[in-house]
């Protein structure tokens, strides 16, 4: 087996692992912020959730699989190590990229359905 498939699969195996950990993360401690997104609506906040992980999933690993072929091919395990790094590392701000954009959705969503659910204020006198 030469050294760039043995890095290609490297680089693979690592950036789906990351993007399956991360995913299952979000997915599972999100679900408590989505339900008071949602105003206590379970069923609707389960829904958004699993939608959220499965379009999570199909960003990522098609970012993954079309990036693997961006750049130089490396030729030896010391490119290899460096074509690694680099590749996870911008796997790795795209992931904390689209979370961070997710999160300031939700809190817009969550902020908006708090002021239509408050009581108006009364000014003071």
């Amino acid at each position: 087996m030469n050294t760039s498939l043995v890095i290609y699969l490297a680089y693979l195996l690592v950036s789906i692992v990351m993007t399956v950990w991360v995913a299952r993360t979000l997915h599972h401690n999100g679900r408590m912020f989505l339900v008071d997104a949602f105003g206590g609506n379970e069923a609707m906040a389960d829904s958004v959730n699993h939608l959220l992980l499965v379009g999570f999933y199909l960003i990522n690993l098609g970012f993954i699989l079309l990036f693997l072929r961006v750049g130089t091919k490396p030729t030896d395990m010391v490119e290899g190590v460096e074509y690694i790094a680099t590749k996870l590392g911008i796997v790795v701000l795209v992931l904390g990229a689209m979370h961070f954009f997710n999160m300031f959705n939700f809190s817009k969503m969550r902020k908006k359905g708090l002021g239509h659910s408050s009581p108006p204020v009364l000014p003071a006198i």
